[in-house]
C-alpha cells in the first residue's frame, strides 16, 4: 500500500465504519481495526480492509483517525502498553473524531508533540447516516499547519468543516453543541407536554413552531424524523449522550461557573438512567418524567 495514501480508522461502529467507506469513496486505501469481532465482522461484510494490529496501522499508514466511546479508551489506544505513542513514527497524522474530553485532550497533545505526531481534534455531527454519506459536519481544533495538512482526510468524511482554534478547541466545541441538543430535547418535551394538557396536540403545533422563533434543530429534525413517527432511530445511544451531558457539566465546574441551567439539564440526563437504558436511542430522553424537579423542590 502506497502509505501516504492509507489511511487507518479505529473504531469501527456505525461512526468509523461510516468514516471508512467514506475515505474509500475519496481514493484512500483503508485499513480498519476494533477489538469488536461484531464490529469487525460488520466492516469486513461492507468492504473495509482490516488490519493485523495497531503495529500495521503505525506502519503502513500516513493518517489514522480515531472514531471511539471515550477519551480514556483514546488515552489507553496511546499511552497503553504498545500504544500509538511507542509505535508511531514522527510525521503521523493523528485524527481524533471521538466525543472527548479536552482537558484530557490537551495532556496527550504534550506526548504526541514530543513524539512528532501532528495531532486534530475533529469531533463529528450528523450520526451515521453523515458519516456513510461523507457529509458530516466537523468540529475542528488543531495548529493551522495541522489543520491544513489534515484537509484532504477532513473533507472526504466532513462538507462542513469548522476550525474552531487550537487543539482541543473541537472537543470543546462538540460539547457545546451535544450540550445545547440536549438541553432543546428537554425543554421541547416539556413545552410539548404543556401544549399537550391544554389540548393541542404536537403534531398540530410543531409546523407552527418551526415556521417560529421557538424552533430548533430539535424541533426540525429531531421530532419529525425520529420521534413523532416513533422510530427513535439515530444510532446514538443514551449512554453515549449522558457521557457528553456529563462532560459539559464538569468542564464548566472545572472553569469555575455558575450554570444553574447546565446543572438542572445534567441532573436530568444524570436521573433518566434509572428508567432509560444506556442503549436506547437519546431522543427518548422526551419521554422522562421524574418524580421532582429542582425548581419545585
Amino acid at each position: 500500500m502506497e502509505n501516504t495514501k492509507t489511511v487507518g480508522v479505529i473504531g469501527l461502529g456505525n461512526m468509523g465504519r461510516g468514516m471508512a467507506l467514506s475515505l474509500q469513496r475519496a481514493g484512500y486505501a483503508v485499513l480498519g481495526l476494533d477489538k469488536s469481532a461484531q464490529a469487525v465482522a460488520a466492516a469486513r461484510e461492507a468492504g473495509i480492509p482490516i488490519g493485523a494490529d495497531l503495529a500495521q496501522l503505525a506502519r503502513e499508514c500516513a493518517t489514522i483517525v480515531l472514531s471511539l466511546p471515550t477519551s480514556a479508551i483514546v488515552r489507553a489506544l496511546l499511552e497503553g502498553e504498545g500504544g500509538l505513542l511507542a509505535l508511531a513514527k514522527p510525521g503521523l497524522l493523528l485524527i481524533d473524531t471521538t466525543t472527548a474530553d479536552p482537558q484530557v485532550t490537551r495532556e496527550l497533545t504534550v506526548a504526541l508533540k514530543e513524539k512528532g505526531i501532528r495531532f486534530v481534534d475533529a469531533p463529528v455531527s450528523g450520526g451515521p447516516s453523515g458519516a456513510l454519506k461523507g457529509e458530516l459536519t466537523m468540529f475542528i481544533g488543531g495548529a493551522d499547519a495541522d489543520v491544513a495538512h489534515a484537509q484532504p482526510v477532513l473533507s472526504a468524511m466532513g462538507t462542513k468543516r469548522f476550525h474552531i482554534g487550537d487543539v482541543s478547541a473541537g472537543h470543546v466545541a462538540k460539547l457545546i453543541n451535544n450540550l445545547l441538543t440536549a438541553s432543546h430535547l428537554v425543554t421541547a418535551s416539556e413545552a410539548f407536554r404543556l401544549a399537550n394538557a391544554a389540548g393541542i396536540s404536537t403534531e398540530q403545533l410543531i409546523e407552527a413552531v418551526n415556521a417560529g422563533s421557538g424552533r430548533s434543530g430539535v424541533t426540525l429534525f429531531n421530532y419529525p424524523n425520529r420521534i413523532l413517527n416513533n422510530t427513535y432511530s439515530s444510532g446514538f445511544t443514551m449512554q453515549l449522550m449522558r457521557k457528553d451531558v456529563n462532560l459539559a457539566v464538569s468542564l464548566g465546574e472545572a472553569l469555575g461557573l455558575d450554570l444553574p441551567t447546565v446543572d438542572v439539564i445534567g441532573d436530568i440526563w444524570k436521573s433518566s438512567a434509572a428508567s432509560l437504558a444506556d442503549g436506547e436511542d437519546f431522543n427518548r430522553i422526551v419521554n422522562f418524567e421524574r418524580a421532582s424537579s429542582p425548581a419545585r423542590a
